[in-house]
């Protein structure tokens, strides 16, 4: 799959959340988080269509969109990646980091810790 933009992913986020949704849902939705023109969010959908990011239906004189990835699915191929060149494949340091700075909620702490327990005993030799 192509990259995806801020903007474009933006777009694919609003269409994660609810979909099919014509155009001027799209726009409405994001209206109300950016100030982008109309043209701006058309030209985006018709980008993520390019890239097989998202489909389109016709249904009378509008088109419905719909994503074509799942999010859950590309949130992990970008966190890969991202690890990857950030931090040579290592989550450690990454964890580390927001640790020092105080960055971790208990609630974050918890949740990590069980993901933690679960691997190992997923694991177990």
């Amino acid at each position: 799959m192509k990259e995806i933009s801020n903007a474009e992913l933006c777009v694919l986020n609003i269409l994660w959340q609810s979909s099919p949704i014509s155009a001027s849902e799209v726009i409405e939705q994001l209206s109300q988080r950016n100030d982008w023109h109309e043209k701006t969010v058309k030209t985006l959908l018709n980008r993520l269509v390019k890239k097989q990011a998202i489909g389109f239906e016709k249904q009378g004189r509008s088109y419905l969109y719909s994503p074509l990835i799942n999010q859950s699915e590309y949130q992990l191929k970008e966190s890969e990646s991202f690890i990857e060149r950030l931090f040579s494949g290592r989550i450690a340091p990454l964890v580390a980091g927001f640790a020092k700075q105080n960055k971790l909620s208990a609630e974050d702490v918890d949740e990590l810790q069980q993901l933690i327990d679960t691997w190992k005993k997923d694991n177990k030799s």
